[in-house]
Order: C-alpha cells, then structure tokens, then sequence
C-alpha cells in the first residue's frame, strides 16, 4: 500500500528540485545511474530554463485554477534526465504559482521510488513525468496525468515503428515541444483540473 501523504511530505519543492539537478550536473553526475544521463541532463536544463521563461498559461487554465474551490496537492514523479519531464515540469510549477496556494506542489525521483511509478505504469513502462493529483490531505488520488500529451504518445508510437534510436526520438519530441508552445500539454491539464470538482 503507497502511503502518498508520507511520499508528498518527502517530496521536493520546485526550486530544490531544480537546484539539485544543477548541483549534481556540476559534479558530473546526473539523478539517475546510467552515463548517458549526464548528456540529457545537460540539454534539459537548458530546455527547463527556456520554458520557465517562456511559458504563458492560456486564458482557460488561467480562468480554470482561478475558479478552483478545493485545495490540492500535486505530486510529481520525474528525473532529471527525463527529455518530456523537462518540457513539463516547468509547466507543474507555473500552474501551482498561479493558483496562490490552492495547489501545493512537490516533486519526487522515480528511481529513488519505484513502488510509487509502479503504481503508475503508462502501456507497462515507468514512463515519466507523472502528476499525482491528491486531495488536500494528500492520502487520496483524484486524478492522474502524463507522461505527455495523448496525441505525442500516439505520434511516438509511428516513430518508433520507423526508428528506435534515441537521439532520432528525442530531435522529433522536442521539435513536436517546440511547435506546440505547451498549449496541448495546457488543453490536457485543464481537462484534468475541470475534471477535479466538476
């Protein structure tokens, strides 16, 4: 049984995130075990960095987190090697400063935590990132999304019926980020927060 509140309460805010990820890349390590981690991270942090200084919440979520009567607690499992995590987590943030406490935000290491993507698994994979959407106690799950956009799963899908060689995905994903300018992942969490107390 996953206790959420103790994993929510052990989770990470977003600038301690952000910060142990820039930490670890300046002693050449990444969140994760593998090598080819390093050379992600690196790239990610520059995609964090442009979307946190990008991003724009469209009307209709600005509108959505506005009307939000209930508080909640957004649980984030993620890394930092993880390419889409890089394009969405900045968005996770945006969404809980926005809501001026109504959403209170932590993030978590998916390998440091496995029972917990375990529970999340996305077509068998430890997919990533995942939001854990929890009530304001943090000891139930209201909703869950990730970890993209439906329409990027699909589209990854073909690609991987023409390549399997990461860096050819990975030049398709960020360029599909890139085009979208984060309104699909926007359209995807405002069906999610409407979703909350409709």
């Amino acid at each position: 049984m996953i206790n959420y509140r103790e994993i929510f309460e052990q989770g990470m805010d977003y600038q301690t995130y952000r910060a142990l990820v820039d930490q670890l890349l300046l002693e050449g390590k990444a969140t994760g075990d593998v090598a080819y981690d390093l050379h992600y991270t690196k790239m990610n942090v520059q995609r964090m960095n442009r979307v946190d200084k990008t991003i724009s919440l469209n009307d209709e979520l600005v509108s959505v987190i506005g009307h939000l009567e209930k508080n909640y607690k957004f649980l984030v499992i993620t890394e930092g090697w993880c390419g889409d995590a890089a394009q969405i987590v900045p968005m996770f943030n945006k969404i809980a400063t926005a809501s001026l406490g109504k959403i209170d935000l932590k993030f978590v290491l998916r390998d440091k935590n496995l029972p917990l993507i375990d529970a999340h698994l996305t077509n068998g994979g430890r997919a990533i990132p995942i939001l854990i959407v929890l009530n304001e106690s943090a000891d139930q799950v209201l909703a869950t999304w990730g970890p993209r956009p439906q329409i990027l799963q699909e589209l990854l899908k073909e690609w991987r019926k023409e390549s399997t060689e990461m860096p050819i995905l990975a030049e398709k994903l960020h360029g599909w980020y890139a085009k979208d300018k984060t309104q699909t992942t926007q359209a995807g969490l405002i069906a999610v927060l409407k979703g909350l107390e409709s």
